[in-house]
């Protein structure tokens, strides 16, 4: 089980199964039955075959904006299955796969991907935020939620996603502050994909880890294997106990690798990385690799079931962009719903405005 420490230079990076699946000597397993591992591996299985199909959905105009997750697949699975559905999500661009576990719909996730308004109306069941472009724009929201919590005596968490990039914006490091002052129930979750679209974590940052960045605000921070979904959710699930019992925030740094391209958008990858990095983390750190070789070696996977989670993922996928290509395109209206409880008047003017333009047109 990971130590609440102090990471300093050179601490050891929290890991329970190595990159052959096996645990490691001296390490407890999570608290997990069969079925809640195999329910883990179904949902990673579920987000890489997503993020396969989706892809391709991207390139055949079907889709908008989309940043593959293929990798990461641990790292937000895991986590989430460590928390409660009455925890709040705060998820970036690249964290859909956290929202779809939370409760998100495969709809809802292909509308906010074609920009339209439905995407971002998250259902009252849903305990999330719509996803955050801006780069850690969301962490102090995720803080604010976390100290409201507290103040309330409420024993929810608020997590954030973000990756290494993040944690050099200026809203990273006021919202660890001001989580770390007031005490918040917050998880700030750091994937460290190992770059922000080309820039590289050296060029990022000159501390060895990010995880020790929580030293100078006084709050739990840990290193860990984000290929390791055992791991990822042992350290998710011990900083939620310290939150829900009034210990403070946690910084998670858990190192990953962003397989495909920073987004659909024009990047790539082979500008800036070589084959041979790809294929070290592609072939001998793969997460769902790792975590089936570990069931398997439980007799609890098989060939049988991989082929029939992929196949009713492609057939959920299938049936559901066949629905949103069918629904009508947003309009300009609709970008002013959704925002305020109250529209505030200068924007019901400029509401009013642009109707009475259109209709003169």
């Amino acid at each position: 089980m990971p130590k609440e420490m102090e990471l300093k230079q050179g601490a050891e990076m929290f890991q329970i199964l190595n990159e052959n699946g096996e645990i490691n000597q001296g390490q407890t397993l999570p608290d997990l039955s069969d079925e809640e591992l195999k329910d883990l591996y179904r949902w990673m299985l579920k987000i890489r075959t997503f993020d396969g199909r989706a892809i391709k959905l991207n390139r055949q105009g079907r889709l908008g904006f989309y940043a593959p997750m293929a990798g990461q697949e641990a790292c937000q699975v895991a986590s989430m299955a460590a928390l409660r559905k009455s925890d709040m999500l705060f998820p970036s661009y690249r964290d859909v796969g956290t929202a779809m576990y939370h409760g998100l719909s495969m709809e809802k996730v292909f509308l906010y991907s074609r920009g339209q308004i439905n995407g971002m109306n998250i259902p009252e069941d849903v305990n999330m935020f719509p996803p955050q472009i801006i780069i850690a724009g969301h962490v102090p929201h995720a803080a604010g939620a976390g100290w409201a919590f507290r103040l309330r005596e409420e024993d929810h968490v608020a997590i954030a996603f973000f990756g290494d990039g993040a944690t050099s914006e200026g809203d990273f490091h006021e919202g660890l502050n001001f989580g770390a002052v007031y005490d918040a129930n917050t998880i700030f979750f750091t994937q460290n994909n190992q770059y922000a679209i080309s820039v590289p974590v050296s060029k990022q940052m000159k501390s060895e880890t990010i995880a020790q960045k929580a030293i100078a605000y006084g709050i739990y921070g840990i290193q860990v294997d984000g290929n390791d979904a055992l791991a990822v959710y042992q350290a998710t699930k011990e900083a939620a106990d310290r939150a829900r019992k009034g210990e403070g925030p946690t910084l998670i740094e858990a190192v990953t690798y962003r397989v495909g391209p920073h987004t659909m958008a024009g990047d790539d990858p082979g500008r800036y990385r070589t084959k041979e990095e790809e294929k070290n983390w592609t072939s001998e750190k793969d997460p769902l690799k790792r975590f089936r070789q570990y069931l398997e070696s439980k007799n609890l996977w098989s060939d049988e079931e991989e082929k029939q989670v992929e196949e009713e993922t492609l057939n959920e996928m299938n049936e559901t962009i066949k629905k949103v290509d069918q629904m009508p395109k947003g309009t300009v209206a609709e970008l002013m719903e959704d925002v305020y409880t109250e529209t505030p008047a200068i924007l019901k003017q400029q509401k009013d405005e642009y109707l009475s333009w259109k209709e003169g047109k």
